[in-house]
């Protein structure tokens, strides 16, 4: 993301944290707030940890200071987009559900829902590279997610493009809590896959243990140390109105540095003012919504999928798989 920005914007990009480049601890709202005081001309933020509250974010956009939020912790989300309000007043755009899930997955659900003349029903699934270090926010927020009750969702058996049929849990990614907004779609469900099978089955049988805070912290720990696959992912939408089907696929390498390079794009159509101003999820926002195709000469595939026997019938709505061979219209890459 950095590199990115950097090429884009040459001697304009600094680094901040607590240990390294400009010093701002997003935990400590005073001291961050004297840190955007401190440097004159910041007009972008890029928030790459997860803070405790929305007190950075509204430091940011109370300066009229963009700011593009790669948080998916669905809470902490809402509370910033309750800063609608403050940012239109300032003139700033905070862009939120950045990097790949959320952030792509939220691109694609847009155009299957918008393929099928407006969902009823959106499933999304997600399959990560077991063998990719990920930060110790990206590990802890997994566990905490993992530890969360999957209600009524079931386990279903999905395809995914080059990554062959694979066993997909429910798990709670913060999409299935902003689409129903966004998109006026009732019914959103997400699930998680890996690409190591074993750690797969492992991981969701350790999920009751996930639960207690001492066997937490050890998975916790764990997960830091041990990487089991690669780092290919991949990432598909389906979407359902009565008998109308659309489903897209995006794969992939790198999962970390695809979810930072969405992030730059959308802190450089900010910077450009191609974005309006208020608080929106990427999928709000049309300038962004060809990050799949812009993503190509990084490795990143999109694919349409125009069949249902790619992924189980529904439970409970039998015929579902001899309903879905509609194309969808008008979007979307072969």
């Amino acid at each position: 993301m950095t590199a990115a920005l950097g090429r884009w914007f040459p001697d304009q990009v600094l680094t901040a944290g607590r240990s390294r480049g400009v010093r701002a601890d997003v935990t400590d709202s005073d001291g961050f707030r004297r840190a955007l005081d401190g440097l004159d001309g910041i007009e972008a933020v890029v928030l790459c940890v997860q803070p405790p509250d929305a007190g950075p974010a509204r430091a940011c956009l109370e300066r009229g200071i963009h700011l593009v939020d790669v948080n998916a912790q669905p809470g902490l989300l809402a509370d910033v987009a309750g800063l609608d309000g403050v940012a239109a007043a300032a003139g700033a755009t905070a862009v939120l559900s950045v990097g790949v899930a959320p952030g792509l997955t939220n691109l694609l659900a847009r155009r299957a829902h918008d393929a099928v003349g407006g969902a009823e029903r959106l499933e999304l699934t997600v399959l990560l590279g077991a063998g990719e270090r990920h930060g110790a926010d990206a590990v802890r927020w997994t566990v905490e997610a993992l530890a969360a009750s999957p209600g009524a969702a079931r386990t279903r058996r999905v395809t995914l493009p080059g990554h062959g049929r694979r066993t997909a849990h429910p798990f709670p990614f913060s999409d299935q809590h902003t689409l129903p907004r966004t998109l006026g779609v009732p019914e959103v469900t997400t699930r998680l896959c890996l690409d190591s099978r074993t750690a797969t089955g492992v991981l969701f049988a350790l999920r009751p243990a996930a639960r207690h805070p001492g066997p937490r912290r050890a998975l916790t720990a764990a997960l830091r140390r041990i990487h089991l696959g690669g780092d290919r992912f991949a990432v598909r939408a389906d979407a359902w109105r009565q008998d109308r089907h659309a489903g897209y696929a995006l794969t992939g390498r790198a999962q970390s540095r695809i979810s930072g390079l969405v992030a730059a794009h959308a802190a450089r159509s900010a910077l450009e003012g191609r974005l309006p101003a208020g608080v929106h999820h990427l999928e709000q926002l049309p300038p962004l919504a060809d990050l799949p195709e812009r993503l190509a000469a990084e490795g990143v595939t999109l694919h349409a999928l125009h069949a249902l026997h790619a992924l189980d019938g529904p439970p409970g709505r039998p015929g579902a798989a001899a309903r879905g061979r509609r194309r969808p219209r008008g979007l979307g890459a072969g």
